[in-house]
């Protein structure tokens, strides 16, 4: 999926030593749509090797890559949205298709089976558990 606006905030970079005892370091902003309605989304960078590939700073227009993840801890759930790609401006847009080029033919539907049941919209019975 991906995502574009502008840094509004940098979070402060978090470090430190998983349980196998590699270092990992973690970045996270905020991003804001530049949408009719904008919309705030913090996102994480993993990994220093990624946060070095794809550097951004505050006021820099991006796009971003990423993935959802969600994970329950205690009995809550904690979703994150980590970029695995961070680029410069906006994402290129494909040209649209002329609006002479004929939509394709749509394929021939099959004709209805009649039914043919008699339908009695009557009740059968007084004791129905309906409200009305």
């Amino acid at each position: 999926m991906e995502v574009s606006g502008k840094i509004i905030q940098m979070l402060p970079l978090q470090e430190g030593i998983g349980r196998n005892g590699n270092p990992w370091k973690v970045q996270s902003a905020i991003l804001e749509t530049q949408d009719q309605y904008p919309r705030k989304v913090c996102f994480e960078v993993f990994g220093e090797d990624r946060i070095h590939n794809n550097p951004f700073k505050v006021d820099d227009i991006v796009t971003i890559s990423f993935d959802i993840e969600s994970r329950e801890f205690n009995g809550r759930w904690y979703t994150s949205i980590r970029a695995y790609r961070v680029q410069q401006g906006l994402p290129e847009q494909t040209p649209a298709a002329p609006a002479t080029q004929a939509a394709p033919a749509a394929a021939p539907m099959a004709a209805p089976t009649a039914n043919t049941e008699p339908f009695d919209a009557s009740p059968s019975d007084e004791s129905t558990d309906l409200p009305f």
